[in-house]
């Protein structure tokens, strides 16, 4: 089964086109099995784990009430008074229910300093709502920016200490933090037809913290995967917790998503910030569950990937994995052509992969169709239809690509007859 589970962090390192990937798979007693996969540091590395972030800030809120300072039904005004969205509910804000829009007003949070509770506050004046309270489902991560400042409020101390004081040092979660420590892995986007890597930014997300600001490594992961299967209910009631995992809508309990798998039920998070991914699901009855992280904006579905780690790896292929490696730069010979391109009306696009010019054809689920290298200087095809054949590039008096040919094939940036 490990190697079968390796092999599930090959692919997806491979096909996501991910710096690295680590995962674990876990029980009541610890982590049954751990892999890593990629350019990076191992299983001690710390990645962002965004909105796993949640499931803490969703317990601390679970906390407040246990211990009477609030109620779920209460309206967030009369905790934070005069603020956009005041008559939403805890519960509402808790499930994504309360129709607020899913991003704070203003520059792009995930991607820009945050200020403090005031600043978001004056921002979010109440006007971006989109459904009404219970109405449905829609993810909002400026409620749980307000469920932050809520939980502060009522213990009397920043989200930020609550997170460490009730949560993180209780559990022995001593490699999560709220900024990278040192050595933590950076955070890569990587250009869709060059395959070119660029460093993501690191935002410190102010008063949006508690909605995804968490850095962590797979090994608090599987302690906080331990947790919400009911490990420690001297730091949050077993009654509670179980409350947190039942359904307010089919795929979503109080700041848990659900799913269901050949098992039973999931509970748990997806996580994402600009450079990262991350899952983490648990199966509350036998306390079996998994762990991914990863450092890529995107390119891997984490949440599928962490359940095929739980269940093993179904499809038994032992086909070769090549694993992806960043392109440094496109060669002069391919300079200009990855993008998109029509041979006739039909779209391909066409990525500079792994030291080669791979065209995909999109109207077949991005199927690769032919792949070209750089041979003696001129671009020859490796495999697919056009194996043996060399890719002419018609280029401009300036330089720039008019067209290809491959034999009587011509590929044109633009539809044509």
């Amino acid at each position: 089964m490990g190697d079968l589970r390796q092999r599930l962090l090959e692919r997806a390192q491979a096909e996501g086109r991910v710096t690295s990937v680590v995962g674990a798979v876990f029980d009541r007693y610890g982590a049954v099995w751990a892999g890593s996969v990629g350019d990076g540091p191992g299983l001690d590395g710390q990645y962002r784990i965004g909105s796993i972030t949640k499931t803490l800030t969703a317990v601390l809120v679970m906390q407040a009430r246990d211990e009477g300072l609030l109620s779920l039904d209460d309206p967030v005004g009369k905790h934070l008074g005069e603020v956009g969205y005041a008559e939403a509910t805890l519960r509402e804000l808790l499930s994504h229910t309360s129709g607020m829009q899913s991003e704070p007003a203003g520059s792009w949070w995930e991607r820009t300093r945050g200020g403090d509770f005031p600043a978001l506050a004056a921002a979010n004046d109440g006007s971006g709502r989109v459904a009404a309270a219970g109405e449905r489902y829609h993810y909002s991560n400026l409620g749980y920016g307000l469920l932050g400042e809520v939980v502060a409020g009522c213990f009397g101390a920043p989200w930020r200490e609550l997170v460490g004081g009730r949560l993180l040092r209780p559990l022995g979660m001593r490699h999560t933090s709220y900024l990278p420590r040192p050595q933590a892995q950076p955070g890569w986007s990587v250009d869709h037809f060059t395959g070119v890597r660029v460093l993501e930014p690191l935002a410190d997300t102010g008063a949006m913290a508690p909605a995804g600001q968490l850095w962590s490594t797979v090994e608090d992961m599987v302690v906080w995967g331990q947790f919400l299967a009911g490990s420690r209910p001297d730091v949050l009631a077993t009654a509670s917790l179980h409350e947190m995992t039942r359904p307010v809508t089919p795929g979503y309990g109080l700041g848990l998503r659900l799913t269901l798998h050949p098992g039973g039920l999931l509970v748990g998070h997806t996580g994402s910030m600009p450079g990262f991914l991350a899952a983490l699901f648990v199966d509350p009855g036998s306390g079996i569950g998994a762990a991914t992280l990863m450092n890529g904006t995107t390119g891997v579905d984490q949440l599928a990937l962490t359940v095929d780690l739980i269940e093993g790896d179904p499809d038994g292929d032992d086909a070769p994995i090549e694993p992806w490696v960043p392109t440094r730069e496109v060669p002069p010979e391919a300079a200009g052509l990855p993008g998109l391109w029509f041979w006739g009306n039909t779209a391909f696009e066409a990525r500079w992969h792994n030291g080669g010019l791979e065209f995909r054809n999109l109207a077949l689920g991005s199927r690769l169709d032919y792949r070209f290298e750089v041979v003696d200087g001129v671009l020859c095809g490796v495999s697919g239809y056009h194996r043996g054949e060399r890719l002419d590039v018609v280029r401009r008096d300036d330089g720039t690509v008019a067209h290809l040919e491959c034999a009587t094939f011509v590929y044109t940036r633009s539809p044509s007859a």
